[in-house]
Formats: structure tokens, sequence, C-alpha cells
């Protein structure tokens, strides 16, 4: 039997973790043992709690109440306590998703006890070194033995850095498997619209969290200012995360009095999901709703400088807006967003895949070990 343990610790990686985990239950629970850690890297339990308890996925054997910290800090906890349950549990693979901190401490742990390393959206790039993430992707896909990759523009980004071939898997994107299982569920049991008074297709929904916008005044400044102005002729929509609030807070930004903005706090994921489907347009700087935004058929902007899900904008559901220093970008925002509420893209085949994609890791896992 494969001994599979999985590091998981922000939002997206429950998610993509759910589908991993009900894929074991349902055909390899014969075959592979998952040993699920939590590193609390997200410690709110409306952004952590509730997403075990929604996606049903198994309560993690090991909880690491990790916390917040700088990224030195919060990698190194992780790495001290993820090396000593490596060396309890003995794994024959660790895997990881992604790009947090947790991503590229569960890799190093591994790496250096010699344990196998999979790494689920394997072969991403934004190509900026600025931003953390692109740091732990690029160490992780190095490290690792098993590179499960979304899409084939991932696939070239690893060819072009000498990637050994054998060891890359094009499997497509497991969060397509959990939006395409959560879709209807969440239109059964979420009441999100109802209790914000919304009616689908006539809001826009907002999501602000990246260290790049959120701790940058002038960038934050111009985002909230794009908001308002698009909020004259749509209601906005925005779940605030705890780090965002913080920076509004800090920097004396005043959201909450505008009439045409709601904000909430974080909200579960099959309310999340709700709200991504309904939704008119979206504004993200987050890389998993701008691919459930895709996966929904709502356009996107992304308040960044650039992204990983390069074939979002090249399908054109997708556009670039960065919120830097200057008054013209806000109106770049605001320009492309209400152009995209007067014309929706066309509908194109999904670059990532069947939504089968747990199983392909796992049997491609099993394959080697069994």
């Amino acid at each position: 039997m494969l001994t599979l343990l999985t590091i998981i610790g922000a939002r997206p990686q429950m998610i993509k973790a759910a589908a991993l985990s009900r894929a074991i239950e349902q055909k390899y629970a014969d075959q592979v043992r998952e040993i699920i850690v939590h590193t609390g890297q997200h410690y709110d339990a409306n952004m952590s709690d509730i997403f075990f308890q929604e996606l049903q996925i198994p309560t993690p054997q090991y909880n690491l109440h990790v916390g917040s910290g700088t990224h030195g800090k919060q990698t190194g906890q992780m790495l001290e306590k993820i090396e000593v349950i490596l060396l309890e549990e003995k794994p024959d693979v660790v895997l990881v998703y992604g790009d947090t901190n947790s991503t590229i401490a569960g890799a190093l742990a591994a790496s250096k006890l010699h344990i196998k390393i999979a790494h689920v959206e394997a072969g991403l790039r934004s190509f900026n070194k600025k931003m953390p993430e692109e740091i732990n992707r690029i160490l992780t896909d190095h490290c690792a033995d098993f590179l499960f990759v979304p899409a084939q523009n991932a696939l070239q980004n690893l060819q072009n850095e000498g990637i050994e071939a054998g060891k890359i898997t094009v499997c497509g994107d497991i969060m397509y498997d959990t939006s395409l299982h959560y879709a209807q569920i969440a239109e059964q049991q979420s009441r999100i619209l109802p209790a914000l008074q919304l009616q689908p297709k006539q809001y826009v929904l907002a999501t602000i969290h990246r260290a790049e916008n959120t701790d940058v005044p002038e960038r934050l400044k111009n985002i909230v200012e794009a908001l308002r102005q698009i909020a004259e002729k749509h209601r906005v929509v925005l779940p605030i995360h705890p780090r965002t609030r913080k920076y509004l807070q800090n920097y004396n930004i005043n959201i909450e009095q505008h009439p045409n903005i709601t904000l909430t706090d974080p909200v579960g994921y099959l309310d999340m999901v709700s709200l991504e489907k309904n939704a008119l347009l979206i504004l993200t700087d987050s890389g998993g709703v701008q691919k459930e935004a895709f996966f929904y058929d709502v356009p996107c902007v992304t308040l960044r400088d650039e992204t990983e899900w390069t074939e979002l904008v090249d399908l054109g559901w997708n556009t670039l807006a960065s919120p830097t220093d200057t008054p013209t970008d806000t109106t770049k925002i605001v320009q492309t967003a209400l152009h995209y509420i007067q014309n929706t893209p066309a509908k194109v085949a999904s670059p990532y895949g069947k939504g089968n994609t747990a199983e392909i890791i796992l049997e491609t896992l099993v394959t080697r070990y069994i």
C-alpha cells in the first residue's frame, strides 16, 4: 500500500485536497493510505475550519498551528515540524500543492530526508521573482520527483528549465475536478445570495489579498477607487480578507460607506462558489479565483502585474489590469471591467482536462509504488 503524506495550509490547497481525498475514498481506499498534515498557515476559522466541514475533507492527523509570521519564520517552523512527522510516519511520497510556504516547507523537508515529492500544479510561472510564490514554485519543481502539470503552458515552462521528461505528467487541473463536483451542491445549499439580497448576474465580485496589493498604499487605494467607480453603475460585493481589512484601516481607506459596495467577512467555500457562479464579472488577485471564474463562464479582471494562468489571458477570459501608483491604472481597471460587462467572451473548451485529474495523479503514483 502506498503511504501518501499530503501537506496543506491555505484555502486553495484545502479545495484541491478535497478532490484527491474523495478519489482515494471512492477508488483507491485499498491501495492508498493518506496522511494529511495541516500546517495552520491559514488559522482563521472562517478561512480554514469551515472548508474541512463543507468539503468533507478527512480531519488532518496533524495540525502544526504555525499561523502567521514572516516568510522565514513561518517556513522555518513548518520545516522543523514537518521533518519530525516524516521521520515518524516514513511515507512513500510527500504530496504538496501550489506555491505557498507550506508547499516549499514540505518539499524541502522531504528532499533532505530523501523522500519522493509529488508537486500538484507544477510548471506555473509568473516570471516575477519578486513574488515569494514564484520562488516557491521554482524550487519545489526542481525538488520534485513527480510533477503534475495542469496545462500545456506549464509543461512548456518545465521543458524550458530542463526538467526530466519522465518526471512530468500533464494531468489537468485538480481545481476543475472540485469545481465540477461542488457547483451543484453550492446551488442547492448556499444561501449567500438571498442573505446579501443579490440577484444572479446583477453584481460584480471582488477579492483582494495578495501582499503586493494590500501592503502598498497606492495600489490598495487604486483598487478601492476602481471599485468605487464600478459601483456607480453596478453593485460590488467584496468578501474581505483579514489582511485586507487590516491594511484598509492602517491606511485610513474608507470603502464601507459606499452605498453600492457590500463588504462581508470571509465566506465558506460553497458560498464563494455561489458568488462566483452568479457574478456578472470578477475582479481578483487570486490565482484560484481566476480559474474558478473561467470554470463558471465569468470573465475576470486580474489585479496584478502578471499571472501564472497565461492561457486564460490568451483565451480572452482574463485581462491583467495592474493597480500601480498612477491614476491611469485605476482607469484601466474600470475600463476593462466595463468592457467585459458589455462584451462577454465566447465560450471555449477548457484547457484544464476533463475533471478527472485526481484519478490521474493517484493512478500515476500507485502504478509506481504498487
